[in-house]
Formats: C-alpha cells, structure tokens, sequence
C-alpha cells in the first residue's frame, strides 16, 4: 500500500513536471519564432494549462515552490554577471528610480480606489501590490538579449533591490494598519536588517570570496566552484528570508558578491545556465497558472481591472522613467518599462491582502489580473526599446 501511495505521488509530481516544461518550451519555441520574447510564451503557456483554459495542471504547493527555487535560481544568474563596482556606480540613479517608482504608484493606487469607493485599507493594499516590481521578468528578457552590462540595465537592478525594501517596510505598515495597529519597532528592526545585509554583502562579500575562491577550487570534490555557488546562493536567500527580506534578493546579493571571484569562469556560467534553463520556466509557467478568469464577469469588475492595470503601467513608466530622465527618453523609457512587472511580488501582497481578510475575492481577482498584465505587457515594450542595443552588442 505505501509503495503504490509513493508510486502515485511521484507519477503525480511527474507529470506536472513535464507539462510545465513541455508546455513553455513549445510556447517558447512560437514565439520566438514571432520574434517576440520567450517569457511572454512561457507565461501563456500557464494560462493555457491552467484552472482557467484547460485546467491541465492548477496551482498547488509543488508549482509555487518550484516557480520559488526558480525565480532564486534566475536572480542569482543574473547577480553573476553584475559587479558590485556596477551597481554602486550607478546607485544615486537607481536610489532615485526607485523612490519615485515606489511613491507615484503607491499614491495614485491609493487614491484611485478610494475614489472608485474602497475603504481605507483597501485603498491601501491597493496601493502596496502597486508599488511591487518582478526584477526577474526584465533580467530574463535583458539576459536573453544580452544586455545585463548596460548602465540601463544596471539602473533597473540596483532599483529593483532598493524597491524590494521599500516595498516590504510598505506591506509591513499596511498589514499593522488591517490587524488594527503598527508595531514601530519592528518595522524599524526590519528596516534595518534589511539595509543592514544588502550593504554588508555587497561591500564585504566581494572581497572574502575573491580570497576563498582558489581555495574552493582546489578541493577534492567535483566541479567544486559550482557546488560552492549552489550553497552560497541557498545560504544567503535563507539569510534574507529570515530578516523578512524577499529570498531572491539573498539570492542576487550572492551572485553579485561572487561576479569578481567568478568573471572569465565560462564553466561556471554555463553550468548555472543549465540550472536556469530547468528551473525558470516553472516560475513562469506558474505565473500564468494563477490567473482567473471566472471573476470578470461583472462589468464592474472588468472596468476595474483595466483601471488598476493601466495605472501599474503609467504610474512605473512615468515614476520611474523621471528618475533616469537625466539620461534621455530613450533610457528613461527603458528604465520605467524595466520596472513595471508585478509578477509574483504583485501576488503575494494580494495574497496577504486575501489572508488578512481585508479585500475581497474580486478585489483579488483584480491584483492577480494586474500583475500577471503587467508581466506580459513589458518584455515585448524592453525588447524593442533595447533592439538597437542589443543590435549594437551583437556586431
């Protein structure tokens, strides 16, 4: 009996393996053709297995862990090929993108509902899952076309990390207002820890780890780098978990703390591009499998989604597109499209939001539209504002 139990749990798991994978791919390989980015494939392809078209394969706890090692996996890729000495040399840029790409949609989120006529905390939730950025839908898309060195590029991600802060001490405000009061302390704790790990890493790791490096390689075991990566990028996506960080930030930290140690090192990379190739696809398989489309049959409903879609979309562009304007409307265009994916980032304060009991299912519905919209709407709007770019990088 338990071995037919465990047989049947393993054919399960699977088979939901194999059609997220064959599902992206196949989606990958149409739209490539079309000459349009994989990722919006990839992400269709969850739409279409999904509960709301053929219902092949719905969320659960395996494809959210699984999209979770996947987008860690992706961000610590990406952290490989971006120096510290890169990010802070553009940090007063992107410390600026992200502020205003924080506050403009945060504000105009807010109000729009209140006017719309939610309550205040509805409003604010509203509000946060605005705020949210999915930095691993535009590092797929810039990696794919082979521009993660561009200072645009590095605006985005240096932003994108400030962002996940600011964005964490917002929900945590927003959670203390809908349980009732805020704890002051523990956001400043939070706070902290969280500016506190992302400096350390960033300026201590690189050093120590371009002295542990020849070490690791002289060990006895197999591919011995690759393995100390692996645990690296584990270690500190739990270390960031804890101190209420998101886990891919760990995870980015990590790789960029190892880019130095690591440059010129193509077995590596092309280790951790396998990984990747296995791993991303369910991350974005799954964000397409959490939409619903059951909920929009109210009109009401149906106007409100497209309100709060369009608004995540300007609101990003503009807030922070006028954070890099100094750097022409080209790049700040490229910077504010950079920013606007929700992705799973949108989800879980919806999902907070949900638990808390302070927005409704259709309220819901309306946030998972919105962020799964906007993850499909920018690496189409990335891929032409980068083409002479990225025509430029490949002469």
């Amino acid at each position: 009996m338990l071995l037919a139990l465990g047989t049947g749990h393993v054919f399960e798991i699977l088979l939901t393996l194999f059609v997220m994978m064959a599902a992206a791919k196949v989606m990958a390989e149409v739209f490539e053709r079309l000459r349009q980015p994989a990722v919006v494939g990839e992400i269709l392809a969850g739409v279409l297995i999904g509960p709301s078209v053929l219902a092949w394969i719905r969320p659960s706890e395996l494809t959210n862990t699984l999209a979770e090692i996947g987008i860690i996996f992706l961000l610590f890729a990406v952290g490989l090929e971006t120096k510290p000495r890169d990010i802070l040399h553009v940090g007063k840029t992107a410390a600026i993108v992200a502020v205003l790409g924080v506050v403009t949609p945060f504000v105009a989120g807010y109000f729009v509902m209140r006017a719309w006529g939610g309550n205040n905390v509805e409003a604010l939730f509203i509000g946060a899952a605005l705020v949210a950025t999915s930095v691993g839908i535009t590092a797929r898309v810039l990696s794919s076309l082979g521009l993660l060195s561009l200072a645009t590029s590095r605006i985005i991600l240096g932003a994108a990390v400030i962002d996940d802060i600011l964005g964490l001490l917002i929900l945590a405000v927003v959670s203390s207002l809908a349980a009732g009061q805020i704890d002051y302390l523990e956001i400043a704790i939070t706070a902290a820890l969280a500016v506190g790990f992302t400096v350390f890493v960033s300026l201590v790791g690189p050093p120590v780890l371009n002295r542990m490096t020849p070490r690791v390689e002289n060990l006895r075991i197999n591919e011995s780098l690759f393995a100390f990566a692996l645990l690296l990028c584990l270690g500190l996506s739990v270390a960031a978990s804890f101190i209420g960080v998101a886990a891919i930030i760990g995870a980015f930290l990590a790789g960029m703390a190892l880019a130095e140690a690591t440059e010129g090192n193509e077995a590596m990379h092309r280790q951790m591009n396998g990984v990747t190739e296995f791993l991303v696809p369910f991350f974005l398989v799954n964000i397409g499998m959490q939409v619903q489309l059951n909920v929009f049959r109210d009109p009401s409903t149906i106007l409100l989604t497209v309100v709060i879609t369009l608004l995540a979309v300007v609101t990003k562009l503009v807030g922070g597109g006028a954070g890099a304007i100094h750097l022409g409307w080209r790049r700040a265009a490229q910077v504010g499209v950079g920013m606007v994916p929700r992705g799973e980032v949108g989800i879980v304060v919806a999902q907070i939001g949900l638990g808390l009991a302070v927005i409704s299912d259709s309220l819901f519905a309306v946030v998972l539209f919105m962020a799964v919209a906007t993850t499909l709407i920018a690496p189409p709007f990335l891929k032409l504002l980068f083409a002479a770019d990225s025509t430029k990088a490949n002469e």
